[in-house]
């Protein structure tokens, strides 16, 4: 038996809607792999399922954490695993949802962690960001490691150091050692699909999906999250979003300038993942155009379940 169906790709491609459906039809549960969906009063901004969903189908890993909670890569790996087994104990297929592709990678392949840990290297790297900004060291990263450089956020600088450092401990790119690992690895038996809309439909609903957050409210949810203390972990977080909407609330920038940037920023977020997941030749992309109904997408989904 497949131990998992995962309903991978970018964000406002769908996810959540085809997994609700699959997840009802197969009589099963969703184990969420959206990681900004894992904390709670941020459901606005992360497009958490809505009560209703979450009455409909059971979800595991949605608001499930105060925002100030860290929650690994690597803990998400062994809980997921343990909830995907007692599932299939049950002769059900788990319906994984998600669109970070770090999460669904350890889910699927296991974490792989590389290199030890060189303290001093690191502390050499975060000193050159202080000194010349974290563009200069992304720039590096994109010469040493540009397919790893294309899936993470230009401003992360956890990601960007720790790239840096494998590379040079190793003298071998991340993303070449995490290719080596899945090659090697004992992978969970996992069917990947994909909804595979035209680029300007996937960013005209990026858009409206933006203006519908800000509608229901997002702005002050990211007050409430601020009056909290929150602030700080929401910059840690790299939440889409709420660095926007942040701004806003402090009074950096007007509403309409917040919106079009949180668009801007979503969609090469979007970019970045559809990257991530056509890097993978496991994930089976369906066709989504305005052709096609919910009803042919969860068809295809179930028809590569068998």
């Amino acid at each position: 038996m497949t131990a998992a169906l995962a309903i991978v790709g970018p964000t406002a491609s769908g996810k959540t809607a085809l997994a609700i459906q699959l997840a009802g039809r197969l009589g099963t549960e969703i184990v969420s792999a959206d990681s900004m969906q894992f904390y709670r009063g941020m459901e606005i901004g992360t497009g958490a399922p809505s009560p209703g969903e979450l009455a409909r189908v059971r979800h595991h890993f949605v608001g499930f954490l105060e925002p100030s909670e860290d929650f690994s890569a690597g803990a998400f790996e062994s809980r997921a695993r343990e909830i995907v087994a007692a599932l299939n104990a049950q002769d059900k297929v788990a319906v994984v949802a998600g669109g970070s592709g770090l999460y669904i990678s350890a889910l699927i392949d296991g974490l792989f962690d590389g290199p030890g840990k060189d303290e001093t290297l690191r502390a050499r790297l975060r000193d050159e960001a202080d000194r010349l900004g974290v563009p200069a060291l992304y720039a590096r990263l994109q010469e040493t490691d540009p397919d790893y450089a294309g899936v993470i956020e230009p401003n992360d600088l956890r990601r960007i150091v720790r790239a840096l450092e494998v590379y040079e401990l190793a003298g071998t790119p991340l993303s070449v050692l995490h290719r080596q690992h899945r090659q090697a690895s004992h992978s969970l038996d996992a069917v990947q699909v994909a909804l595979d809309l035209p680029r300007d439909v996937l960013y005209a609903r990026i858009d409206a999906r933006v203006d519908c957050m800000i509608q229901n409210g997002l702005l002050d949810e990211v007050a409430a999250l601020l009056d909290k203390g929150y602030g700080p972990h929401i910059e840690r977080l790299r939440s889409l979003g709420y660095r926007e909407m942040a701004a806003c609330v402090r009074g950096a920038c007007a509403i309409d300038e917040a919106a079009e940037l949180m668009k801007r920023n979503t969609r090469r977020y979007a970019k970045r993942q559809i990257s991530w997941f056509r890097g993978d030749p496991r994930v089976h992309w369906i066709h989504a155009g305005d052709d096609r109904t919910e009803e042919e997408y969860i068809e295809e989904a179930l028809a590569l379940l068998d």
